[in-house]
């Protein structure tokens, strides 16, 4: 393959938390240079950084949909694809056949059904799933209702080596609900479910997974009392990670308003203070990952009413430019947030990448942290463009997008 010389580029490393000015020199899809005034090869492509920053491709750590065109726009290389397939990814052939989905623009990596299609009752062939390339086991949208199945889920994901993925609301709260418990739910007469549900499950989830020693990761954590639970437990040694996507840290349930069901999510939007908690936690690092959670739906299961509309968003496309936002407000700077989207997914699930070190896969992304756009349903790239973000004023481009040394864009 053509060797890549990066000029004069800001390189932001998570892995090692650096952000310093230098070159970045790929050959044979790997990072094989770092430093300033490295010597181009014979044949090289040139890229002028001109300063802007360089730093691994994004690993998007949780999708309901493998959206090749969504995550390229987005700076994404590689996502965690979760089990909610058509139909569950419940067998190893089903894992072998999700992991070929991306090729050649995107690196999948499969995320295995905890049980057999995905029903909470009877656990699925782990072991044979890992085997077949599964880097993960996860209970898919719902959680296990049932604390016998989930306590032999992770037992058996504890001995295989597997981090066990769990959904943070407890089922039987949830059922039927479209939003949270609160006044804007009330003065719009919908169904709702309070904000505990998402406490009661953590709780119920951290316990077994003591008991079982197992490794536990939330999909998406939305609330301040679920983060309050999680900060206690990691505290005290518990090995217990969280994830979070951009609405949660940028929306409340203001977002509402008007029936907009684009704004119907799972879980579903939270209060002002649960908005803020969110924040604080993906500041302090309580929440390790930030994740699009894609799952874009079509115009006709959108546009219902809210009670009636199927909960998810498009939001491969806008990761990069919404976690940025996270940067501009001042709430971390730029190292911080790559390590959000790309070193903590990869050091929680052992993925290559998410580094800039010498002989990491050479999965990068050039992008203009200051460059003006605004966000337009209609015109998203990839399957639907159904956002609560729609008409939101952003910033942050994607310049240069690197798999495995290949130009994407």
């Amino acid at each position: 393959m053509q060797p890549i010389l990066i000029r004069d580029a800001r390189l932001i490393d998570p892995l090692a938390g650096t952000d310093v000015r230098g070159d970045l020199l790929v050959v044979d899809r790997q990072i094989a240079a770092v430093g300033p005034g490295l010597t181009a090869p014979d044949g090289a492509m040139i890229v002028a950084a001109a300063g802007l920053p360089l730093a691994p491709g994004l690993i998007d750590a949780g999708v309901f949909r493998t959206d090749v065109d969504a995550s390229v726009a987005g700076g994404i290389t590689s996502v965690l694809l979760m089990p909610d397939q058509s139909p569950p990814l419940d067998d190893p052939a089903l894992i072998e056949r999700a992991e070929r989905l991306g090729k050649p623009r995107l690196w999948v990596r499969p995320l295995a059904a905890a049980t057999r299609g995905l029903n909470g009752r009877e656990l699925a062939e782990l072991a044979l799933m890992k085997e077949a390339g599964a880097v993960a086991v996860a209970t898919g949208r719902q959680a296990i209702a049932d604390a016998q199945v989930m306590l032999r889920l992770l037992r058996y994901a504890t001995g295989l080596g597997l981090v066990v993925i769990a959904h943070a609301e407890c089922p039987f709260l949830t059922a039927g609900a479209a939003a949270t418990d609160s006044e804007m739910a009330t003065r719009l007469g919908l169904p709702a479910a309070p904000a505990a549900a998402e406490a009661i499950q953590i709780a119920r989830d951290l316990r077994l997974a003591r008991e079982a020693g197992a490794a536990l990761h939330f999909a998406c954590v939305s609330t301040a009392e679920g983060i309050a639970l999680i900060r206690a437990a990691r505290a005290g040694g518990q090995d217990v990670t969280a994830g979070t996507a951009p609405a949660y840290a940028l929306l409340s349930d203001t977002a509402l308003a008007g029936y907009r069901s684009f704004a119907r999510l799972s879980p579903p939007l939270r209060l002002e203070a649960d908005r803020l908690a969110v924040r604080a936690a993906l500041a302090d690092g309580t929440i390790s990952v930030l994740t699009s959670r894609h799952d874009p739906r079509t115009q006709e299961e959108k546009r219902l009413p809210f009670a009636d509309a199927a909960p998810g968003a498009a939001g491969a496309a806008t990761l990069l430019s919404l976690g940025l936002t996270l940067v501009h407000d001042g709430l971390m700077g730029l190292p911080q947030l790559m390590a959000l989207l790309s070193a903590s997914p990869a050091r929680r699930f052992g993925l290559p990448g998410g580094t800039l070190a010498v002989g990491a896969p050479a999965d990068l992304l050039l992008f203009d942290p200051g460059a003006p756009w605004r966000i337009d349903a209609d015109s998203l790239p990839g399957r639907a463009g159904n956002t609560p973000f729609d008409g939101l004023p952003v910033q942050g481009r994607l310049r240069l997008l690197l798999k495995g040394g290949e130009r994407l864009a």
